[in-house]
């Protein structure tokens, strides 16, 4: 059974996504975004989040992300940190994000 500190290896943060581009390359439809994450810097990842989000939804946006995982090439892309997100009732992907903005970088605990 998991414990708190196998929860706490998990690096959640905050990050404000700052570009989006079509990811025509991946097997299915996806995104490549860009995301500030203040002082840990600007990261890359690709979200199949297009069903709910277009590109203009998702500038400044704020969402959290697993910041710890390896990187994951994807066809020609490396998506350097893992977007969240939960599937709705059509199994779309609803991304994770703060009910109040935070500062970027922010730790989830």
């Amino acid at each position: 059974m998991p414990n708190i500190n196998q929860f706490l290896e998990v690096d959640i943060r905050a990050g404000t996504i700052i570009q989006v581009q079509e990811f025509p390359e991946a097997r299915k439809p996806a995104y490549k975004l860009k995301i500030d994450f203040g002082e840990l810097g600007q990261k890359k990842s690709s979200a199949q989040i297009t069903e709910l989000y277009n590109q203009d939804m998702l500038l400044g946006k704020q969402i959290l992300a697993v910041v710890n995982f390896p990187p994951r090439q994807i066809g020609p892309f490396l998506s350097e940190v893992l977007t969240l997100g939960v599937p709705n009732e059509e199994g779309h992907v609803v991304l994770v994000k703060p009910e109040i903005n935070v500062q970027n970088g922010a730790r989830l605990f």
